[in-house]
């Protein structure tokens, strides 16, 4: 019988000392070895987008190091680009992956980039099939059914509103809108930012303009929010906890004790490939079912060359040419690691 994995959504810090113990939590839940994806989606649109997923990709890397963890990171940046979500090459690690990351960006640009593409469609199947699924940052607002716009509101200014969001949690009955950094203080005395920066004036104006039928969730800084939709109950794990706003009504859960998933509303449980085009969910069980291909141990001629490019690119200091030719290596199966004794290749899956 298919069942969801676990899906794990971090109100921040998910590179922090307190998200060792959560990763854990999903890891030990797995069938090993742990196959993590690392989607670059959210931050396609920055000239650094490798960089902030790499940075995921090292905290696992160091922290988690007795899972043994295989690590791809999936530059799908953005649509009609050669880095395309919807490039079977660019996402194909996706479809062996036990468990599968998105984070830091923004969450509009990630609904414009993710919505009904292939990468999309083919996390939600591996998740229909046991994948678990890790949201941080603007990949817990695009979840949302309905999410809200961060930067277009607090960084350029414009009116309130709400943007429609992936819907992640639609197929189980759930309208669900997600707020990261519900209790953040970065402002200080002087600016509330609380509400993922909104402030509480400003977010109750937005709640008024929500339908009744949304359900919102606050996480907490630093705090993880763990979705057992088969088990049908929530964990909360860290310092915080997660404020449900539902029907004019509050209620406020730490990690205490977990909660029912009816806490978010209606709960039901979809069939397995509700939503997914069927070539999509053949092709997942089919992948499921089968072992996941090795990588080639030995680098090819074109890798070498690429190599031996990338490496006279950055000595004439051209590093846009650098991240460019390291991300051809990357859709040819290999990262690049720079050590103080050179580069040095890794296959992706070593």
């Amino acid at each position: 019988m298919d069942q969801p994995g676990l899906v794990v959504l971090f109100g921040s810090g998910e590179t922090s000392a307190s998200a060792q113990k959560i990763y854990h939590k999903l890891f030990t839940s797995l069938t090993p070895p742990v196959r993590l994806s690392i989607l670059e989606t959210p931050a396609g649109f920055e000239l650094n987008s490798a960089w902030v997923a790499g940075q995921v990709a090292s905290f696992v890397e160091k922290h988690l190091q007795n899972f043994a963890p295989e690590i791809t990171v999936v530059p799908a940046r953005k649509r009609g680009t050669e880095f395309s979500p919807d490039d079977p090459d660019i996402t194909a690690s996706l479809w062996s992956s036990n468990v599968i990351y998105m984070g830091a960006g923004s969450p509009t640009y990630a609904v414009r980039q993710l919505e009904d593409s292939l990468a999309w469609h083919t996390l939600t199947a591996r998740h229909r099939l046991g994948a678990g699924i890790v949201l941080a940052s603007a990949c817990v607002l695009a979840a949302s059914a309905y999410t809200i716009p961060i930067y277009e509101i607090y960084k350029v200014g414009e009116d309130l509103h709400w943007k429609t969001g992936l819907n992640f949690f639609g197929p189980y009955g759930l309208s669900l809108a997600f707020v990261p950094h519900w209790n953040n203080t970065e402002g200080g005395a002087n600016l509330d930012t609380s509400r993922c920066f909104m402030g509480q004036p400003r977010f109750a104006q937005l709640l008024h303009m929500l339908p009744d039928t949304v359900t919102v969730v606050g996480i907490d800084e630093y705090t993880g929010l763990i979705i057992d939709l088969n088990a049908e109950t929530c964990h909360v794990l860290g310092p915080g906890g997660v404020t449900v706003l539902r029907d004019g009504n509050e209620r406020y859960f730490d990690g205490d004790q977990p909660f029912a998933t009816t806490e978010l509303g209606s709960f039901r449980m979809p069939r397995p490939s509700t939503g997914i085009p069927p070539e999509i969910w053949q092709k997942a069980q089919v992948a499921e079912a089968e072992p996941p291909m090795a990588t080639a141990a030995t680098p090819s001629a074109e890798v070498l060359a690429l190599l031996e490019k990338r490496q006279a690119a950055r000595t004439r200091r051209d590093w846009s040419t650098a991240d460019r030719i390291r991300d051809q290596m990357s859709k040819l199966g290999w990262q690049v690691r720079d050590t103080p004794n050179g580069p040095e290749l890794v296959p992706f899956d070593d």
